[in-house]
Order: structure tokens, then sequence, then C-alpha cells
């Protein structure tokens, strides 16, 4: 049985994720909280150039080295110190096996 893989909005609000449709309408909410676009976060992460340490590996061995953004809960190539290279909060050409391999990941693993 397969799945299809939803997509959220992108937007964040101090750390908050919108939990609207992606492309949806109108103000960006995460529960109560509202905003518009111009008090949105910046897309660049703030995890990036945290330590990380390479995640552990499902059978298929993704997430082929990469660590876990505390973050933005994003898997990201790790550079030549150990730390996460610079990333956004979200890649909006993300495959939709990269993002069914994360919520395998997570089932698996926890985090």
């Amino acid at each position: 049985m397969t799945s299809a893989v939803v997509r959220f909005c992108r937007s964040r609000n101090r750390g908050r994720r919108c939990t609207r449709p992606l492309d949806h309408p109108g103000l960006h909410r995460h529960r109560t909280i509202m905003w518009a676009d111009a008090a949105a976060d910046e897309p660049r992460c703030p995890g990036s150039g945290e330590h990380g340490e390479p995640a552990a590996a499902l059978a298929d061995g993704w997430p082929h080295g990469r660590a876990l953004c505390d973050v933005c809960h994003r898997f990201v190539v790790l550079d030549a110190d150990g730390a996460l290279r610079e990333h956004d909060t979200s890649d909006p050409d993300e495959p939709a096996h990269e993002a069914a391999s994360r919520r395998e990941w997570l089932n698996t693993y926890g985090w």
C-alpha cells in the first residue's frame, strides 16, 4: 500500500510551520497563530552550521550519510568539520521519494 505525499505550505513564523496546504490563499496558520508573508521567517534554516552526526540508515542506505537537522527536520549533508551545510527550511523541488523516505525514517527511528 502506498500513500500520497501531502505537501504543506513552506512558510514559517518564529519557527512555527504553516499547517495549510501548499499554495493556499490568504494568511498562513499554525494552530491559532496567523501571519502574512511579510512576517515570515527567512528561508535559510537557523540549524545551518550546527554540529551534526550521520543519521542511522534505512535498509536501502537512505539518508546516505546525511544528518537530521534538529530545526527543520530535513536530512542535510555534513561539511568536513561535521557541521550541517547551509540549507533552507524546505526544498520546493524535493522529490516525492525523498519525502517518503524521510517519513519512513522518522517512523522507524523517531527524532
